[in-house]
């Protein structure tokens, strides 16, 4: 915003810039004096004008592999005593990221070409009986022997889960096992109005998984491409 009527102040002037927007013109004028002042900035500026070049070069000799833990146990070697939050305040402020151990995990893969079902929950997670809304989804959990899945469907009424499965990959059979026991568990009525809800994974939205929705007599849904508040009583149950 500063550097925005930097920009145009010469053209619009600074106070109807300010005016527009919703900026209160002696703030903006106090920055301009402490930009040509370093000596009226606070404390906590100066201090971190000081440790920002020290703390790049711990970042940039080490091939910006060192995270915030490493960079700041070796500014103290360096002679320069500085908080460890004080380090991580200023890398997540500049940007700046270490390497992180382990793999990458994508649960999911949405395909742009598949057709999927309407989403006829609309965040709205609430049901005045049971088997009128399921929710679900999976996760997985990181072991010494890789990583592990766990597929669930849950009942919005009862609060519960009422079907799950765990398996060591994230193929359709994982998730639509954790379906039949939820079918097999609560036995639901062919015209009982029952609606199903996802996300788009490439799991739930695949051939066998919709088929059995439709033998079941369940109304499929998904929310919306990347959006996790779409399925949040399944992705935090």
């Amino acid at each position: 915003m500063r550097s925005f009527i930097d920009q145009h102040r010469e053209r619009f002037g600074v106070e109807p810039i300010c005016k527009c927007l919703w900026v209160a013109p002696s703030a903006y004028w106090r920055h301009v004096a402490r930009q040509r002042n370093p000596s009226l900035r606070n404390a906590r500026a100066r201090r971190d004008e000081f440790l920002i070049p020290h703390s790049q070069q711990v970042w940039q000799t080490n091939f910006q592999v060192y995270g915030a833990d490493k960079v700041w146990r070796q500014l103290p070697r360096e002679g320069i005593e500085v908080a460890r939050c004080t380090v991580e305040r200023l890398m997540r402020r500049l940007g700046w990221r270490g390497v992180m151990r382990g793999k990458v995990i994508r649960p999911t893969y949405g395909d742009a070409q598949t057709p999927c079902p309407l989403d006829r929950v609309n965040r709205i997670s609430k049901a005045d009986r049971p088997n009128q809304l399921w929710v679900s989804d999976f996760t997985y959990v990181s072991t010494w022997q890789g990583f592990v899945y766990a597929a669930f469907v849950i009942d919005v009424f009862a609060r519960r889960i009422v079907g799950g499965w765990v398996s060591r990959s994230m193929r359709t059979d994982f998730v639509l096992d954790a379906l039949e026991q939820a079918l097999y568990a609560r036995q639901p009525e062919l015209d009982a109005n029952l609606i199903h809800h996802s996300d788009r994974g490439s799991q739930y939205v695949s051939i066998r998984y919709s088929e059995c929705l439709c033998e079941a007599g369940i109304e499929p849904s998904v929310g919306s491409k990347g959006d996790s508040y779409d399925n949040a009583l399944g992705s935090t149950d």
